[in-house]
């Protein structure tokens, strides 16, 4: 009754609102005070850490603080069975600790992974393909992701795709282990786009393309936007979209950084090119971009300062610029001095 009437009063005077605040607030600090409390006296109330925070410190090799971080994708496990059976199966790859910390840092998710369905099968693939133990190891640390997908609806078709773009599965394994991320570039996100372009945009048949995917095909698997700017690059050298080298350009100036690209420029007019002669030449053997720039200037002096060729004559021959200093150009010097002392000599006897 009495608090019937207090409520009427405090209703009468709009003090209800407050008063019911007022009393929500010390029901929640009584409440957590108490938790508090038999948290700090009994300590019974307090989680213990997830299990698997200790089995990443001993089983992997994880710091204490790395192993709480990881775990939380972990905490639905029940028991140490998935996690123990993907380690074994790492191991009797040939995965070392470093290797398997690398793959479990990228995704701790792998360890819940049943290894028959879904580990075996894709090491299974990258036998089949004529990779070594050694080099499977190699793929999977530069790229992980080959764990997550499927055999059958993506890696197959993906191998098919290369082979005929490369045409043979000889030449994609040769370079899966040189270079492993172009294999697994989006089809519809990167490939297709790229190859319509030049097709259809650049008149380039796929033919032509993949002659030089076959010693490139990092070149295809870049963003489409980056194709088009390195197409505009060789639109403003000059180069004919119909000629042959104009891929090869393409190519050139893709494995080339635009800062390496002003630094040989910026040196060749520093030896007397012009811009349109340094356009011409990189139009007649665009490959002469991927010298270093050390060994570009050596070459240089060289064919100015020993042979005696002009600048000009080196823009007209820029091909000879891929000679090897140590192989080929002190043969070719050799031969060409002996035929001008013989030629002087000659001169000297009539």
């Amino acid at each position: 009754m009495a608090a019937a009437t207090l409520r009427s009063v405090l209703r009468r005077n709009r003090l209800l609102p407050l008063f019911e605040t007022c009393r929500l607030r010390d029901r929640l600090f009584f409440s957590s005070s108490v938790d508090a409390a038999a948290v700090t006296v009994g300590g019974t109330m307090s989680p213990d850490p997830h299990f698997m925070v200790e089995y990443l410190v001993n089983s992997c090799g994880f710091s204490p603080s790395e192993a709480a971080k990881f775990s939380k994708s972990l905490a639905h496990l029940r028991s140490t069975e998935k996690p123990d059976d993907v380690l074994n199966f790492m191991r009797s790859q040939g995965f070392d600790g470093a290797g398997i910390r690398k793959v479990i840092s990228a995704d701790p998710r792998y360890l819940c992974y049943n290894v028959e369905k879904n580990l075996a099968p894709k090491f299974q693939f990258l036998r089949d393909l004529g990779l070594s133990e050694s080099d499977i190891v190699d793929a999977i640390l530069k790229n992980n992701g080959i764990l997550h997908y499927n055999v059958h609806r993506y890696l197959v078709p993906k191998l098919e795709m290369w082979e005929s773009l490369l045409g043979s599965r000889e030449l994609v394994l040769k370079h899966l282990k040189k270079s492993r991320w172009f294999f697994f570039s989006s089809v519809e996100k990167t490939l297709q786009p790229n190859l319509k372009f030049l097709r259809d945009e650049c008149g380039i048949p796929e033919e032509r393309v993949s002659v030089v995917l076959r010693s490139d095909p990092k070149f295809i698997s870049q963003k489409p936007e980056s194709l088009r700017a390195l197409v505009a690059r060789a639109d403003e050298l000059g180069m004919p979209r119909q000629s042959r080298m104009f891929v090869r350009t393409l190519v050139a100036l893709h494995n080339v950084s635009k800062e390496r690209f002003e630094a040989k420029v910026e040196l060749m007019r520093s030896f007397g090119w012009s811009e349109s002669e340094f356009s011409s030449a990189v139009r007649k053997s665009p490959t002469f971009l991927g010298i270093s720039l050390d060994m570009f200037r050596r070459k240089v002096e060289f064919f100015i300062n020993v042979v005696g060729y002009t600048p000009s004559f080196i823009a007209s021959q820029p091909s000879i610029l891929l000679f090897s200093l140590q192989k080929r150009i002190p043969n070719s010097w050799r031969s060409l001095f002996s035929h001008t002392k013989k030629m002087f000599l000659s001169c000297l006897i009539f």
